[in-house]
């Protein structure tokens, strides 16, 4: 659970939520008018949360070439190689 914190005392407070954060282990979300605005994390969050995000990403990339590599083998539809002509003819690179 976060500490809560309205911006204007947060102001007064920094330095001490910034221990909070870094030797305490907790999570700072300053608000206004009761709506979160910021946290404070510890650099060690902060670094997991990119690593996920990196993690994420990588998958979610993995995912489209996987899909796009299964559908590039398919062949075209009947008709289709008369239909546009030489443009529709598949050649392999360097031929």
């Amino acid at each position: 659970m976060a500490y809560e914190i309205p911006v204007t005392q947060a102001r007064a407070e920094l330095a001490d939520l910034i221990n909070r954060v870094v030797y305490g282990d907790e999570r700072v979300v300053v608000t206004r008018h009761g709506k979160p605005l910021v946290a404070l994390v510890s650099a060690a969050d902060l670094q997991r949360l990119e690593d996920a995000e990196d993690q994420e990403r990588e998958a979610a990339e993995e995912r489209v070439i996987s899909s796009v590599s299964r559908i590039g083998g398919a062949a075209s539809a009947p008709g289709e190689q008369s239909r546009f002509g030489i443009a529709a003819h598949h050649r392999e690179p360097g031929t």
